[in-house]
C-alpha cells in the first residue's frame, strides 16, 4: 500500500520553532529596553536665575541714583533757596590788606597771589585777599566755623572737595553762619553739612562758563601750597 507522502509540517518548520520573535521552544528572550530619563541642569538654571536677579538689583539701583541725581539737579543759582548773588569787578590787584563787604568775601580787589584751589583742604584759614584771587579763576571756596561744625561734618565737606579741580576749603574763624560757600559774586550760608544745597552749589558753580572774570585761569598756586599765608589774626594749628 502506498505511503502518506504529505510533508510532516513539523519538520518543515523546524521542529515546530516559532519565528514570531516570541519564546518558542529552544528561543530566547528579548532584554528589556531600559528607558533613563533626562536630568533638568538645575545647578545652571539657579545660576542664570541668580544672574538675572543680581543684574535687575544693578539696575534699579542705577535708575534710582540717576532719578536721585536728577531731582537735586539745579541749572541756576535762583533754584537754590538761601543763595545771594552780588556784582564784582575782576581783575583789580592789591597785596595790602582789603576789607570786604561780605565776609567770606566773594569778590573785589585781591592779592596777586591766588591760593591753590585744586581740590586743597586746608586746615588753617587762609588770607582772604588770596582766596578771592582762586575765585576770580573760577573757584568755589567753602569755609566753615571750626568752633561750630563737628569733625564729621569737616569730612564730609572735604569729600566735595578733594581732588575736585577749581575747588579749596578752609576754617574761617568768625564766620557768621556754620558754613559758607563762596564763588565770584554768589554766596549761600548753611547750618548744616548735609543740607543738600552745599552740593548744588559747589557742581552748578565750580568754573562756571560766565560766571568769572578769568575763564582757563589756572588753579596751581605751588608757592601758596607749600606754605599758606593766613588771615590776619589767625594763628597755625
Amino acid at each position: 500500500m502506498a505511503k502518506d507522502r504529505t510533508p510532516d509540517k513539523s519538520r518543515a518548520t523546524g521542529g515546530g520553532a516559532t519565528r514570531s520573535g516570541g519564546r518558542g521552544a529552544g528561543g530566547r528572550t528579548r532584554p528589556p529596553t531600559q528607558v533613563v530619563a533626562q536630568q533638568r541642569p538645575w545647578g545652571l538654571i539657579a545660576a542664570a536665575v541668580a544672574v538675572v536677579v543680581f543684574a535687575a538689583a544693578v539696575i534699579t539701583y542705577a535708575v534710582v541714583q540717576v532719578n536721585e541725581a536728577d531731582a537735586l539737579r539745579v541749572d541756576s543759582i535762583d533754584e537754590i533757596a538761601g543763595a545771594e548773588v552780588f556784582e564784582y569787578e575782576g581783575g583789580l590787584h592789591d597785596d595790602n590788606a582789603i576789607e570786604y563787604e561780605q565776609s567770606p568775601p566773594v569778590g573785589g580787589p585781591h592779592a596777586n597771589l591766588w591760593a591753590d584751589c585744586t581740590g586743597t583742604v586746608y586746615d588753617v584759614d587762609i588770607r582772604h585777599e588770596n582766596a578771592v584771587h582762586s575765585l576770580e579763576h573760577g573757584a568755589v571756596w567753602i569755609t566753615y566755623d571750626p568752633a561750630e561744625v563737628a569733625d564729621d561734618e569737616i569730612a564730609t565737606l572735604a569729600e566735595l572737595v578733594d581732588g575736585e579741580s577749581y575747588r579749596m576749603m578752609s576754617p574761617y574763624e568768625g564766620l557768621d553762619s556754620p558754613i559758607s560757600l563762596q564763588s565770584w559774586g554768589h554766596q549761600l550760608k548753611v547750618d548744616s553739612a548735609d543740607d543738600v544745597r552745599i552740593k548744588q552749589f559747589a557742581d552748578l558753580m565750580t568754573a562756571k562758563a560766565g560766571e568769572f572774570p578769568e575763564p582757563g585761569a589756572t588753579c596751581e598756586s605751588p608757592t601758596f601750597l607749600a606754605d599758606p599765608l593766613l588771615a590776619e589774626g589767625a594763628s597755625a594749628p
